[in-house]
């Protein structure tokens, strides 16, 4: 069975940085594609990053760009969100999403396994 966990949020001041980890079993990176998604409060879920195979070739939303890195370590099954220069607006559950393909898809509505979703909260 396909399995996700996030894990890794919590508090930090606006600048600050958090590095979020996803935890995967059931598949091989690069059978299927893994992404990172948020929802804030009264907002739509929203696609962060998103890869396959290979990170350098990942996906970023442009409100991230330059402050997120998707990263993967295939030893540990796990796949990394490294979060800098962190704002307020960031503030949201954070969720790692699998899609059933090897390419990627940054739609949530694709996605076909969810983790459990990790509160980043951004404030002073």
């Amino acid at each position: 069975d396909v399995q996700l966990q996030a894990s890794g949020g919590g508090w930090v001041q606006p600048g600050g940085s958090v590095r979020l980890s996803c935890t995967y079993s059931g598949f091989q990176l690069g059978e299927l594609a893994i992404g990172w998604f948020r929802q804030a409060p009264g907002k739509e879920r929203e696609a962060l990053s998103c890869m396959g195979t290979n990170a350098r070739s990942a996906y970023y939303d442009d409100s991230v760009k330059g402050r997120f890195t998707i990263s993967s370590d295939d030893a540990k099954n796990t796949v990394y969100l490294q979060m800098n220069s962190l704002k307020p607006e960031d503030t949201a559950i954070y969720y790692c999403a699998a899609h059933s393909k090897p390419y990627i898809n940054s739609d949530p509505m694709a996605q076909d396994y969810w983790g459990q979703g990790t509160q980043v909260t951004v404030s002073s």
